[in-house]
Parts: structure tokens; sequence; C-alpha cells
């Protein structure tokens, strides 16, 4: 299997988010151990990943403008989800997940809004070869995919996995795109960037031909809500 690597792709960028802490599964910069223990009620595969190890960590913390810090939360997540590719082929390779924790504040822009974006590019670029994209954000609600309450994360992190065929698609009624993706999901090696440019620009205004029909805003005909609804 032939992967890409997008290291030394052209990143004036770079720098915008600063590693704190590398791939770890226990990470000393975060408190995380307590809120992934008890997120094991609402992922069947999250306790075993945990039990062998498999879950892991990685520690950033922004330092620039919302644009730049976009367009590095966007290169993290491409270097994890090609990190996991060859991995997850290999024996308990499906239960490994790699997180990327976002710390520190871009002023007036807050961490949901920092994420949405590189979220929903690398969602889409990757559902084709089956790496599955979520979001958390710290402090905030969620809820799991049956209603339920979950607990509240300490920190906003990035979950890079490997996709469930036969059960994250059910799951995608907003984005039946996305949920087709999914289910035929087959890595065969290919470049996902074939096609696209490694700029994040174009990969921003790549990621909204994959927007659902969206509903204009109550205070203005050409203000569109936000597309990265929860569960999307």
């Amino acid at each position: 299997m032939t992967l890409i690597r997008i290291d030394g792709a052209p990143r004036p960028t770079a720098g915008a988010l600063r590693l704190v802490e590398a791939s770890s599964t226990r990470p000393a910069t975060v408190n995380i151990a307590e809120y992934a223990e008890r997120m094991t009620a609402h992922c069947p595969y999250l306790a075993p990943s945990l039990q062998r190890g498999l879950t892991t960590w990685t520690v950033y913390r922004a330092d620039a403008d919302a644009d730049a810090v976009e367009a590095e939360l966007f290169h993290a997540g491409g270097q994890a989800a090609e990190w996991l590719r060859p991995l997850i082929r290999r024996p308990q390779g499906a239960l490994r997940c790699e997180n990327i924790v976002l710390l520190g504040d871009v002023p007036g822009v807050r961490h949901r809004d920092l994420m949405a974006w590189p979220y929903w590019a690398l969602r889409h670029l990757y559902a084709p070869v089956g790496i599955m994209f979520g979001k958390f954000y710290a402090g905030e609600d969620e809820r799991a995919r049956s209603g339920e309450r979950t607990p509240v994360s300490p920190v906003s992190f990035l979950p890079v996995r490997a996709a469930v065929r036969r059960r994250d698609p059910q799951f995608l009624h907003t984005t039946p795109e996305l949920a087709a993706a999914l289910a035929v999901a087959d890595d065969d090696g290919r470049d996902v960037f074939q096609h696209l440019s490694y700029d994040w620009t174009e990969i921003r205004s790549w990621s909204k031909r994959h927007l659902p029909p969206a509903k204009p805003s109550p205070t203005s005909r050409t203000t569109w809500v936000s597309p990265i609804r929860p569960g999307s």
C-alpha cells in the first residue's frame, strides 16, 4: 500500500498550532483519563481500545489567528489519518484511535468554530478510505446518537479512528453522501489528495461542495446556518 505524506506540503501557516505533547496513551498535560473511562459506557469499542493502549492523544495549543489555526488543524488531522491507515489493517487495528486535542484561545472565536471546517473537510476527504472523524468541545453538553447525555469533555478534540461500516452510516441521516461513502469504504492505498491541492483555502472551498441543503438565517436571506450539525 502506498500512502501519501503531507508533512512536506508547503504550509505558510506552520506554527499556528504549537505541539504541547506528542502522541501518548496517558498525556500529562491534560486530565483526560477519567473522562475517557466514563465515555466507555457510550462507545463499545473504547474500553477494549483503552485496555490495549490503542487510544492516544496529541496535544496542541493555538498560537495564531483563526484561519491559520484552521489550516493547521486540518494538517494535524491529515497526519493522524495517514498514520492510522496502515495500522488499521493490522491485528486489533480497528480499535486504534488518535485524538487531536486543541488548547488555547483565539480571541473572539470559539473552539467549535475553529474545528468546524477542518472536521468537515477531513471527514469527507477520508470517508472513502474508511477513516472517521469526530468532534467534542470543552465544557459543552453532548448527546450520544441515542439522545442520551454524555460526559462533558474537559478539552476540545477531534477523534480519528477506523470507520465501523455496519454502524456509522446508519447514524448519518443529515449527510447521506457521507453515509454512502462510508458504507462502501475500502482503503486501496489511494492518494486522497490526488485531485486536490494541499492548500487549505482550496480544500475548504472543495469541502463546501459537500454541504447539505442549508436553511437561510432568520436575520438574512444570504447568511447560511452552519452545516456542521450535531451528529452529522
